[in-house]
């Protein structure tokens, strides 16, 4: 096991950002940032035993700092979008933000993403890691209460990349973290040969303005079928209304199984490299995007220009819209509990 650290610039108010460089036994090596808490690497071997970077994002803080697609980020305080930004909770209506389209989006305007985390690193004989922490005060983009959020992320033997998250508030608030990681197990190309299975009956459609209706749809005989192994492109360009709102998948899947309990909710390879990743979860539910709206006109690390499609996300999570969907599992948290989250991103190989 490996842990180093190194400065990596500053924000523009001048707080200094680290990064931090963990390592384990099997060939496994991230590099994560205080700012964001963001997976800025994640190197991993293939069958061969090549070591490729799996995750996309940039080179320096600078190209973070300048605006991008929410690459390796933790999200919070909500993640994923709240209709026109308003909620009410015990009977007092709420005006998030509005920064995207008319709609709320992971967090506002200065989100989770976008702020420094304190981060204790360690180091045990099982594993490697950090806890990052941030105090987010009350009305912090207009959400009620103030909010501690810590995040451990460790890195172990058994390939695994651990995320264990924690929040309590003095006030009855929302709260839906995430990890936003774009993958590309190739480490090159679009995502359309990746072969993904998702364990989930059912997914949430979605308007135009990619809200959730509120509707829960069985995925038997729709191109959200993922029970069993498929090609990611098998289908992401199908005559479906639903694929169509979304310029392919950016839809909230609702998982199998019961949710606090830590279940496998999906498994993706990719047949060249040989490489899988599973994702575990205690989460109800996960946003399975396709990376439909990147641009080629944004160059990532090395200059390497991934093209549409050319990452995926896996982000474990509560539904979206959730406090304007009372049959949705509820978001909200009040003084005296605690949010629990616990997802886990594993690697491995096939022939």
């Amino acid at each position: 096991m490996k842990l180093s650290s190194q400065a990596f610039g500053k924000t523009g108010s001048g707080q200094p950002v680290r990064q931090y460089s963990l390592a384990n036994n099997t060939g496994i090596e991230l590099d994560v940032l205080d700012y964001g808490g963001l997976i800025r690497t994640l190197s991993t071997p293939d069958r061969d035993g090549q070591a490729g970077d799996v995750v996309l994002g940039f080179d320096t803080l600078d190209e973070y700092l300048a605006g991008h697609p929410y690459y390796g980020v933790l999200v919070g305080r909500c993640a994923n979008r709240i209709r026109g930004g308003r909620f009410e909770l015990d009977g007092v209506r709420y005006q998030l933000a509005r920064n995207i389209n008319n709609d709320h989006l992971h967090g506002g305007d200065v989100g989770f993403d976008k702020v420094v985390w304190q981060a204790q690193p360690f180091q045990n004989e099982r594993e490697v890691g950090l806890v990052l922490s941030y105090h987010s005060p009350d009305g912090e983009e207009h959400y009620p209460g103030a909010l501690d959020t810590t995040v451990r992320l460790s890195l172990n033997d058994d390939n695994e990349v651990r995320l264990d998250y924690r929040a309590a508030c003095d006030a009855p608030t929302i709260v839906n973290l995430t990890n936003h990681s774009y993958f590309n197990l190739a480490g090159e190309g679009n995502i359309h040969d990746h072969v993904a299975m998702i364990d989930a009956d059912a997914f949430t459609p979605m308007d135009g303005a990619l809200i959730v209706t509120g509707e829960v749809r069985d995925v038997t005989g729709t191109p959200f079928d993922f029970r069993r192994p498929t090609a990611i492109g098998a289908r992401i360009n199908a005559d479906d209304e639903q694929i169509r709102a979304g310029g392919g998948y950016d839809h909230n899947f609702v998982l199998n199984g019961p949710p606090g309990t830590l279940r496998l909710a999906a498994r993706v390879s990719e047949p060249v490299s040989g490489r899988v990743l599973e994702v575990l979860t205690t989460e109800p539910g996960v946003q399975f995007y396709a990376g439909n709206q990147m641009e080629e006109a944004n160059p990532g690390k090395g200059g390497q220009v991934f093209p549409r499609r050319g990452g995926f996300c896996l982000e474990t999570q509560h539904f979206p819209d959730s406090p304007n969907q009372p049959h949705f599992p509820s978001i909200v948290l009040r003084p005296g509990e605690e949010y629990t989250q616990t997802t886990i991103f594993r690697f491995s190989t096939e022939q």
